[in-house]
């Protein structure tokens, strides 16, 4: 066995042919006989519209360790240790203060930046500056990427979407400035080549789509520069790069496959290219564009909504050929109720498996999964009152050792959402003073339970 004290840089790239892939977390990365790689926290937001059917289907009656899943949460129920369900936390500022209807646009705008947006439908929208954000302008010039905003529902930015709440408020979780949304990127093959490779994204779907047909896989642009990498490593490392580029392979061929779909099942409707065709296909992706994302260490912040508020999607695939959001307006329609119920219980099942992959996959001295902290949630409790105090709320990962999973807190009512982000980018290194309405640290996170 030989030992060296060398030491590959953590930004080692792949390269060639105006093609860069990171690499993940490897045993060379670290001198020979040092402890082991510590990883970096990183901080998601996976946001899911509407609310929930009940606040009561959703949060276990019993609080601690040893409390009784619901319905809607048994999907998580393998996870248990890996995850915390929080209560009482609130988004005072979705409610209408004055400004009448429009509680869509007011809980996408100000669930992550904890501010009162301003009702209009013009060019003068005015909200605050989102936690991701916060955390981006922080810490976010130690990645390539300072952040990354993913969505699976595409909409216009500009225009009235809720009762005089410009679109940009529905459609956008994550916000740069107080007048600046960073709309999500819904394609998933502009995800892969912002990430991975270059690409002209001026060029329309189409273009872009025929080009794909001819062009190589982006792992074929560095065989040469991973040919060279691989000599030198130790069969550990190899195995882990072998499964690494397995990954993106397959990830290549989904949404080479989605875009062949798209132009199968819409001939001649203009589509963005490399969206799959169901909902299930389409959220697995964009999750999986977000674990490569972290285990390379592009970014440690991202935010992904599954779908914008209001969503109007249906859901086939479990037999729901009703739209979302009407179904949650159900005036104690059982049958409503029910189909409700099944969609929040699918996207929790969705969730599930993504926690589930980001466990089983290695990252430093742990899983990526020990080294996240995942906040899961809406920023309406019932979707049929339209509320915004005891969201809906699960935060999964250990934060790299500083979170300890597995219960349910339950915090006093009035306890502001914005205290959590306060938390965790303490946790990550960005400590900011205030999140908009914040009031200070959460307790009982670190393992004191109330």
């Amino acid at each position: 066995m030989i030992i060296t004290r060398k030491k590959l840089h953590r930004r080692t790239f792949l390269k060639g042919m105006g093609t860069a892939i990171a690499l993940p977390m490897l045993d060379a990365m670290t001198p020979a006989l040092s402890a082991s790689a510590k990883a970096p926290a990183r901080l998601a937001f996976i946001y899911v519209p509407n609310g929930v059917v009940n606040i009561n289907w959703w949060k276990p009656k019993e609080t601690g360790a040893n409390y009784e899943f619901t319905r809607i949460l048994k999907p998580l129920e393998p996870l248990r240790n890996d995850f915390f369900v929080l209560s009482g936390l609130d988004d005072h500022n979705g409610n209408a203060l004055g400004d009448g209807p429009g509680d869509h646009g007011r809980a996408g705008a100000s669930y992550l930046s904890g501010v009162h947006c301003k009702k209009t439908a013009g060019a003068d929208i005015q909200g605050g500056v989102s936690a991701d954000q916060v955390a981006a302008q922080l810490i976010g010039s130690k990645t390539r990427f300072a952040s990354l905003e993913l969505g699976c529902e595409d909409s216009r930015t500009v225009g009235n979407c809720d009762s005089g709440y410009s679109c940009a408020y529905t459609n956008s979780i994550s916000w740069r400035t107080p007048t600046t949304p960073n709309p999500p990127e819904v394609n998933p093959r502009n995800v892969f080549e912002r990430l991975f490779g270059t690409a002209d994204l001026s060029l329309s779907p189409e273009v872009r789509a025929r080009r794909a047909e001819y062009r190589k896989s982006i792992l074929d642009y560095v065989q040469a520069d991973t040919k060279k990498l691989v000599n030198m490593l130790g069969a550990n490392d190899r195995r882990k790069i072998d499964e690494y580029l397995v990954a993106i392979r397959e990830i290549e061929q989904r949404i080479a496959s989605a875009e062949k779909d798209n132009r199968e099942i819409n001939p001649g409707i203009e589509k963005p290219a490399g969206i799959p065709p169901t909902f299930t296909e389409y959220s697995k992706l964009m999750c999986d564009l977000q674990l490569l994302a972290f285990q390379t260490d592009l970014t440690r912040i991202s935010t992904l909504m599954w779908a914008r508020e209001g969503s109007m999607r249906v859901y086939p695939e479990i037999g729901i050929s009703d739209p979302h959001h009407p179904l949650t307006h159900h005036r104690f329609n059982q049958d409503w109720i029910e189909k409700v119920a099944q969609i929040n219980t699918f996207h929790v099942k969705l969730f599930a498996e993504y926690l589930q992959k980001l466990k089983e996959t290695k990252d430093g001295d742990g899983s990526l999964l020990d080294h996240c902290m995942i906040v899961y949630g809406a920023g309406i409790s019932d979707g049929n009152r339209h509320n915004h105090e005891d969201l809906p709320t699960i935060l999964a990962g250990r934060g790299d050792g500083s979170l300890k999973p597995g219960r349910h807190i339950a915090y006093k009512p009035g306890k502001p959402m914005t205290d959590l982000y306060l938390t965790l980018l303490d946790m990550m290194g960005a400590r900011p003073e205030k999140i908009g309405d914040s009031t200070g640290k959460l307790d009982y996170l670190t393992g004191l339970q109330a």
